[in-house]
């Protein structure tokens, strides 16, 4: 399958592959993928003209745009969306409408509730779109470089500095640049044998695709995190490994991308563990005897 490409033998999440496609929409097309992704219970219940009504386009539009996402029909997506909504309002166990905005009023109990559920759905999302041969490309990769470098600004440096400290864990050598300076200086010195993740949940970050672009030029493979298969980080990439987002008040999706991003990761880290099998275990038996006796003793 061509890299950002979508199944639709049902596998993976229809709103979630609206979501990832909605940079590549304009215009109409673009209104009605925002009218479904707020209101996808609400689409699937409507006509195809109240859908055009709702959306401020044409019967004609919804067909195109039904295309556009991989159906020969609108009752083809209407049937698709339903499904969806059934099993995530099933699987959550939550009274909760993952859409429904949480107002400052809200008791806690429904606010984590609120959370959980969209949580669950996107790390749910992610795992049905996630590519595992893509995952299998960039945990031999890494298994085999000689170096990893790590780059992601803001939260996404975060996520970037968890996965060089579990790849450090186990022997890896592996370094995280949240500053571009120092990133690119470090990319610059990459070469054939390293590997560069670069870790965007847009995949337009200048900072992160400009230390991923110039890793790539000096040889290494070159591996993007991003929720947008066809963004600008994906292009210069080697290997793309895509997540789901579900946003909640408060957490944009910039934010809300975290746990699917950790997700991704954790996957990719035990892939390369289990390469890695016996230089794994030995590390990582001994950088835990290294901090035993920093932890206080069981008093009896």
């Amino acid at each position: 399958m061509e890299r950002g490409a979508y199944s639709t033998a049902g596998t993976d999440s229809v709103l979630a592959r609206l979501r990832a496609k909605l940079p590549e929409f304009t215009g109409a097309l673009r209104r009605v993928a925002e009218q479904v992704l707020t209101d996808p219970s609400g689409a699937a219940r409507a006509t195809i003209v109240e859908l055009a009504e709702r959306s401020h386009t044409s019967p004609a539009t919804i067909t195109r745009f039904c295309r556009a996402v991989g159906f020969e029909g609108y009752a083809d997506l209407r049937l698709a969306i339903a499904g969806e909504t059934g099993r995530a309002a099933r699987s959550a166990g939550w009274l909760v409408d993952i859409g429904r905005e949480i107002e400052p009023g809200d008791p806690l109990e429904r606010v984590l509730g609120q959370i959980m559920a969209a949580d669950t759905r996107a790390m749910q999302d992610t795992a049905a779109m996630t590519d595992l041969v893509e995952v299998e490309r960039a945990a031999d990769a890494i298994a085999a470089a000689e170096r990893v470098d790590i780059y992601g600004a803001s939260g996404s440096a975060l996520v970037g500095a968890e996965m060089q400290f579990s790849l450090h864990r186990i022997g890896i050598a592996a370094w995280s640049w949240p500053d571009v300076h120092n990133g690119l200086a470090s990319a610059a010195l990459l070469s054939a044998g390293d590997v560069a993740l670069g870790i965007s949940h847009s995949g337009q970050t200048r900072e992160t695709i400009e230390m991923v672009a110039e890793a790539g030029s000096r040889g290494a493979i070159t591996v993007a995190l991003t929720s947008f298969p066809r963004s600008p980080l994906a292009d210069v990439a080697d290997v793309v490994l895509t997540t789901a987002t579900q946003a909640t008040t408060f957490r944009p999706d910039s934010l809300s991308a975290r746990h699917p991003q950790l997700v991704v990761l954790d996957l990719l880290y035990i892939a390369v563990a289990q390469r890695t099998h016996e230089r794994a275990h030995a590390a990582f038996q001994r950088t835990a005897q290294a901090v035993a006796g920093h932890r206080l003793r069981e008093v009896v």
